[in-house]
């Protein structure tokens, strides 16, 4: 294997990669866990990018950073978790 530029940055990318879904894993702040998502989800176009597939490399960007990130962001906001002594309290009748 040589090591060209074409080698060197998608080695970076998939060790970028793979640093963000650690990270976003062992987060516990869901909003960080789903910005960690998102760089994950670039990097992982940029790799689709470097194996010369741009039609999978876009999709990857607007489905999954576009649309479902934007369903997950609205369901964590929607679930408003950071309180979360409301959710084990007294339940009254």
């Amino acid at each position: 294997m040589q090591w060209n530029f074409e080698n060197i940055l998608t080695l970076a990318f998939a060790i970028l990669a793979v640093i963000s879904a650690i990270i976003m894993v062992t987060r516990r702040n869901p909003i960080t866990s789903a910005l960690f998502l998102v760089v994950n989800f670039f990097c992982i176009s940029v790799m689709y990018l470097m194996l010369r597939s741009q039609f999978i490399a876009i999709i990857q960007i607007l489905v999954y950073a576009g649309a479902i990130m934007v369903l997950f962001l609205f369901v964590i906001m929607l679930l408003n978790l950071q309180d979360e002594s409301k959710l084990t309290g007294k339940h009254f009748i």
